[in-house]
């Protein structure tokens, strides 16, 4: 790609020093942030080969405009500055927790004579205890309504004196203790939230054993009174913790275990909390930006993310794989535990392993729950396509949507993806892949690939309204019944390809058809310079994205198993820099294509007649 003389200019003077780096668009919106050992070397890379990227990459490199940088002292510095960077500015090419607000914690005021318990979205410094994150405020509160019956705490505005006459209506409904009229002095007071907070953070065995000790207590000295309400309490409690299914018969240590679930560019972390043996919980989390990233990536960043925002670490993780820079993130996690050890770890066998295996399960269960209840929800579905008719100036609602989308790896592979969405919801069978030809239309182009597609495409529906059906025998419905609307992912370029197709086959009256850019997700309209913004939080807006990133899956699948057919020599073959000596010499030196795929750049730099841009460039294609 060409590189503009201010970009250039700044690529040169970058240190080589460890640090953040911040890529800006035309508009001067920050749309990456990353962070570096080098700086120098880093952000070089992302303009060294651009075919060699993944797409998701490409779409990044044309969109930056400016790059700014922030020198740090250390690696574990940088790892906390980009962590924040990305907290406060949620670029669009990072992968970032789905979440447009601050999610909800419990928050305990500890640093009041009289503790109050109240649910917050936001953690600050004041001497206060808290639990969460949630991904549920009905859920905090349905756990607070729950706790209350049993460490009934202060809920009004009065200051606590202890000489007030009478108490509220709550003290006669036992949602409280009343410090207020001195039933309850502040030691008492202060000993049941502590008890509050042990039982939140899944130590309750204390609490149970103190409890039976104040009840026989009572009970001896004749307060029949008080070891009845004790009793209550303690049969309350060990209701809740019955519920809390044992994982570790013998003590264990305190872990978070987290798993995965990925289905149609979508990511959902599954977490169970595991303390005192005890599974006391579990949420999920879904993530955006997601697409074109490995695994081990998306999980990386959740625990970096989530970690940011969780109120306590426990000493134990447990994942489904190694994930990058599990050191660093180990140190990053023991400073915010306080110094105490955080260890991450990948479970083989035994319990831990089959409880990541759990998890993964529900991960996947939450995701396909998430998603079908939105494609049941048949109301959101008629709103989404009334306001794409509404806002799209259409004549009838958009009943039968088409998107195109085309995938490649250095023009190698190219595949073109067509997909439909009846009523709203994908229909699959519907779904049709177009292997292009690189070599009969200049590799690559991502322009005259999409005009060779949506040329096949309306050919073949061409040639259904010339043809009569033989008996027995019905039109292909993929490609007989014309759209009622054509999305594009892709900006004007593309839209123009696609415009010219459908004046050559007479349809551009008769079939609507838009861009949709990643850029704020602007719709471009044919001969319109001005772009279309739908309402940010507008079931149109999440319609168009689906379908945009149904289209970018499927796409991708679709050539990465075009692409392993062609087998891994070929794609040696093909890689810059990496010519019959090279290929050769690499080979003898690893034995297999296998081995290859996971060397280090250091190890391919060491082979002979290998260099750091050829080995960058192997790692780049193959991974």
């Amino acid at each position: 790609m060409e590189i503009s003389e201010k970009l250039q200019g700044i690529l040169i003077t970058l240190p080589s020093k460890p640090g953040c780096y911040i890529y800006r668009n035309a508009e001067g919106t920050i749309i990456y942030v990353g962070k570096a050992i080098s700086l120098k070397n880093r952000v070089r890379s992302y303009f060294h080969a651009d075919s060699s990227h993944d797409g998701k990459t490409r779409r990044l490199v044309r969109e930056i405009v400016d790059i700014e940088w922030i020198v740090v002292g250390s690696e574990l510095e940088a790892l906390i500055l980009e962590m924040n960077l990305i907290k406060k500015h949620r670029p669009k090419y990072n992968i970032r927790l789905k979440d447009d607000k601050r999610y909800p914690y419990i928050k305990i005021h500890w640093h009041e004579s009289y503790p109050k318990v109240t649910v917050t979205r936001q953690m600050v410094e004041d001497g206060s205890r808290y639990f969460g994150p949630y991904t549920s405020a009905w859920a905090v509160y349905q756990t607070l309504d729950a706790l209350r019956r049993i460490f009934p705490y202060l809920t009004c505005d009065r200051e606590i004196t202890g000489l007030d006459k009478r108490a509220c209506l709550y003290f006669d409904i036992k949602l409280c203790i009343a410090p207020c009229t001195g039933a309850a002095d502040q030691a008492g007071y202060r000993q049941m939230i502590s008890d509050l907070m042990n039982f939140l953070g899944g130590h309750s065995e204390d609490i149970v054993t103190r409890l039976e000790a104040e009840m026989q207590k009572a009970s001896e000295e004749m307060r029949f009174e008080k070891a009845a309400a004790l009793r209550d309490q303690l049969k309350a409690v060990s209701s809740i913790i019955e519920r809390q299914k044992i994982v570790f018969a013998t003590d264990y240590k305190d872990s978070d275990v987290l798993a995965m679930a990925r289905t149609d560019g979508e990511a959902c972390v599954q977490i169970f909390f595991i303390r005192g043996g005890k599974l006391i919980g579990r949420e999920y989390f879904i993530l955006e930006g997601t697409e074109d990233t490995a695994d081990q990536e998306v999980m990386a960043e959740f625990v970096k993310q989530f970690y940011t925002e969780a109120a306590n670490i426990p000493e134990q993780v447990m994942l489904p794989q190694e994930i990058e820079e599990a050191k660093i993130i180990g140190q990053w996690l023991r400073s915010r535990r306080g110094g105490s050890k955080v260890e991450l770890v990948v479970p083989k066998e035994g319990q831990p392993h089959e409880l990541v295996q759990m998890a993964a399960e529900n991960a996947s269960e939450t995701l396909q729950a998430l998603r079908a209840q939105w494609q049941a929800d048949a109301h959101k579905q008629e709103q989404a396509l009334g306001e794409l008719q509404f806002a799209l100036k259409l004549s009838a609602p958009p009943n039968r949507i088409e998107c195109y989308d085309v995938s490649h790896t250095q023009g190698m592979a190219t595949v073109g993806a067509m997909i439909v969405f009846q009523q709203g919801v994908p229909a699959r069978n519907l779904y049709r892949k177009f292997n292009i030809d690189s070599a009969s239309i200049g590799s690559p182009d991502d322009f005259a690939s999409m005009e060779e597609m949506l040329t096949r495409r309306f050919r073949r529906w061409r040639a259904a309204q010339e043809t009569e059906p033989g008996p027995g025998s019905k039109k292909d419905a993929s490609f007989s019944f014309l759209p009622d609307l054509i999305i594009i992912d892709g900006g004007k370029g593309q839209l123009g390809r696609v415009v010219k197709v459908l004046k050559q086959f007479g349809l551009f009256d008769k079939v609507p058809v838009v861009g949709l850019a990643k850029q704020e997700e602007e719709i471009f309209f044919p001969y319109n310079s001005q772009p279309l913004l739908l309402p940010r939080h507008s079931q149109g807006l999440y319609l168009v994205q689906r379908i945009r990133d149904e289209a970018h899956r499927y796409g991708i699948t679709a050539h990465r198993a075009r692409r392993s057919k062609q087998g891994l020599a070929s794609q040696l073959d093909s890689i810059p820099d990496i010519g019959p000596a090279r290929r050769k010499a690499l080979l003898k030196h690893f034995g297999s294509m296998d081995k290859i795929r996971e060397a280090k750049v250091e190890e391919l730099v060491a082979v002979k007649g290998m260099n750091q841009s050829a080995a960058e460039s192997i790692k780049a294609h193959l991974e």
